[in-house]
């Protein structure tokens, strides 16, 4: 079981005959009244989101999640294919899925997935990729102010916050949980 007070980001829970997924949450403390924990959820089984305000003392039973570690193929436009290591089989998933970890993934790379009840639900991409940038502005010679930072597009088309000296081909470390730059090669 797991109180609503202790609700953070990714956990998954039963409520009502389905399994929702904490997509964003907050902890609010009015001057006035009780505390509250206002929560957006995702269905496991539907995709549908709604916003819904708990008590912090509401106890709900956790969800039996498991997790495979399965390598990306390719996608056809509609569907996402995924290839267990392990057995060869392919599983094709569709965007709503997959939408959060494909702006990190590219072909071949491992990703983890995430199943209820033999039903796949969630894609996560490792937390720590390498890509390559393909299109940024140049750094301008003498403009090193401290901290400061411009747009970049890397391999995926993921578009992140890089230091002023990372140029085009250059290979990027970027933190897949916050989207933020961590190093260059």
């Amino acid at each position: 079981m797991i109180s609503a007070g202790d609700f953070r980001k990714g956990i998954t829970f039963e409520m009502e005959g389905d399994v929702y997924q904490i997509v964003d949450f907050q902890h609010v403390k009015p001057g006035k009244g009780a505390a509250f924990v206002r929560a957006k959820i995702r269905s496991v089984m539907s995709g549908s989101t709604k916003d819904v305000t708990f008590n912090p003392s509401e106890r709900y039973p956790r969800a039996q999640i498991e997790t495979k570690e399965m390598q990306y193929l390719y996608n056809d436009g509609e569907l996402f294919y995924f290839m267990d290591t392990d057995t060869y089989e392919q599983l094709p998933l569709d965007k709503t899925a997959v939408e959060d970890a494909m702006v990190y993934l590219k072909e071949n790379d491992s990703a983890t997935i995430r199943f209820f009840k033999g039903r796949a639900f969630e894609v996560q991409a490792p937390n720590f990729v390498e890509l390559e940038v393909t299109e940024t502005e140049p750094g301008v010679k003498g403009d090193t102010a401290t901290g400061a930072t411009k747009p970049a597009t890397v391999e995926t088309g993921a578009i992140i916050n890089v230091p002023l000296f990372v140029n085009i081909g250059d290979i990027v470390k970027i933190d897949t949980r916050t989207g933020e730059y961590l190093s260059r090669k």
